[in-house]
């Protein structure tokens, strides 16, 4: 969502990279397999990326003791064409980087941050109650 203009990024991954939500909501897989299934379920959900314009990104990667494996804290902010005004929005990545591309990326986002800077708490309560 914030990989940038021109970016694609189901392209970023391995052909067999994973993309795990520890997190998901309801109606969100907790796992994507594979470049095709990461580039398609991302394509998918691009409407989502066009009610945000995202005006900055501040981004510190931190090295672990295994050199494929970096945990990155991303935060991003603008103005939600969703919600009519401001938001900030901070996510936790941990990800394995093998011959330059993803291999795996764990992404701990907030899901209820999420759905009020999308303008959509009541769609998750709703979820959340039928589940």
């Amino acid at each position: 969502m914030v990989a940038g203009e021109g970016v694609v990024f189901g392209d970023l991954f391995a052909e067999d990279g994973v993309l795990r939500y520890p997190f998901a909501p309801p109606g969100m897989p907790r796992e994507l397999a594979g470049r095709d299934t990461i580039r398609e379920y991302h394509s998918a959900a691009s409407s989502r990326r066009s009610l945000l314009e995202i005006e900055g990104v501040d981004m510190i990667v931190r090295g672990t003791d295994d050199p494929e494996v970096v945990v990155v804290e991303i935060e991003h902010h603008g103005h939600s064409r969703a919600i009519g005004g401001p938001y900030r929005f901070r996510a936790l990545g941990v990800v394995r980087v093998r011959d330059g591309e993803i291999a795996e990326y764990d992404d701990y986002m907030d899901p209820i941050a999420m759905a009020s800077v999308l303008g959509r708490t009541q769609d998750l309560v709703a979820a959340l109650t039928a589940a």
